[in-house]
């Protein structure tokens, strides 16, 4: 064999050995971005959003159809059960995760929601200022969904209130409602401390609502888009949904969640119905006074606070004026006597 030949084999097996050794080795790593993250709410906030439905469910179901004063008594127990904060938490909570239902929110919030640095800022702008959130795309048609949820809760609990506070004067024709409440210091102290108590939401309700933040379960709530503005509650409501989308919401940023989820207006309303609700049990005797008390003060007082916070229309009812005293919270306006004319001495 001539040199030739063998020079061109030792070049062929040079390059076939590069060519094995470039399939061997792995190809180099290509940088892929991570996944955004995925829309999540703290359970704790969970947790109040199943209390604040447990409790509007429950209160919105009391019957007017009073047969005795153990009735009227149970009635009381369940209006009287919420602690303010905890109430109107619950209240934004659920707001919340009833914009999550939005695909036009949720698409809007998503779109910054790929990048770290994008995503960081933006969660920062909402914590710096709940506001911020109604710049977003499909803040408006969330917004809609959440004032007519909240509206719907608390026009719904308005007129069972009214139904029960009209019953305080029905239910007179009935001997029993006259007689005087047995343990009525007690009885005060009882709704005072069931005001003062978290309400536990039920399991179930937890469970659904969870489905509702993960996107697998519908609330069924239909809203036409609203524009601004909006009221404090449903801008915060507004808020932490975005961060629940942005990957912000979880029980590691919960004292910043709770800062945000606080609306002194609202607050300031819920406590002045309850203490309407104190001061009418404290002076209120035969059993159809409480019947009022809880209508007006537990049911209706607490019903407008949510209607207020939505946003919606609060109600009107035309001031009555009874003729005799019907109910404890009635304190007519003494009428004063003209005074005498005093004779001139001729």
């Amino acid at each position: 064999m001539t040199k030739a030949p063998r020079a061109a084999l030792s070049a062929a097996a040079i390059a076939f050995s590069a060519i094995l050794a470039s399939c061997a080795e792995p190809p180099p790593p290509v940088a892929v971005a991570p996944p955004p993250p995925a829309v999540s709410l703290s359970p704790k906030l969970v947790e109040q959003a199943a209390a604040y439905r447990y409790y509007m469910d429950r209160a919105a179901a009391i019957s007017p159809a009073f047969v005795d004063g153990q009735m009227v008594a149970e009635g009381l127990k369940i209006g009287a059960s919420y602690e303010p904060k905890q109430f109107l938490q619950g209240a934004m909570a659920y707001g919340a995760i009833v914009a999550l239902q939005d695909p036009a929110f949720v698409a809007g919030v998503k779109q910054y929601a790929g990048n770290a640095q994008q995503r960081q800022q933006i969660a920062y702008e909402i914590m710096k200022d709940p506001a911020y959130v109604v710049g977003l795309s499909g803040s408006g048609s969330a917004a809609g969904l959440v004032k007519a949820a909240l509206g719907a809760d608390g026009n719904r609990f308005y007129d069972a209130g009214k139904t029960v506070k009209q019953a305080a004067y029905e239910v007179q024709k009935q001997p029993w409602s006259k007689a005087d409440i047995v343990g009525r210091d007690a009885r005060l102290v009882q709704a005072k401390a069931l005001g003062a108590t978290p309400v536990v939401g039920d399991v179930a309700q937890i469970t659904r609502l969870q489905q509702a933040v993960s996107g697998g379960q519908s609330l069924d709530v239909v809203g036409a888009a609203a524009t601004p503005p909006f009221t404090p509650l449903v801008i915060r409501s507004l808020s932490v949904a975005a961060l629940a989308i942005l990957g912000h919401a979880t029980d590691a940023n919960l004292e910043t969640l709770n800062a945000i989820m606080v609306e002194p207006n609202v607050t300031s309303c819920a406590n002045m119905a309850k203490l309407n609700l104190y001061q009418c049990l404290a002076v209120a005797k035969p059993h159809y006074e409480d019947v009022f008390c809880l209508g007006q003060h537990a049911m209706m007082d607490t019903a407008r606070c949510v209607i207020k916070a939505s946003g919606q229309p609060e109600p009107y009812e035309p001031k009555f004026v009874p003729t005799v005293r019907e109910n404890a919270s009635y304190k007519p306006t003494p009428v004063k006597k003209p005074a005498k004319k005093v004779a001139k001495k001729g």
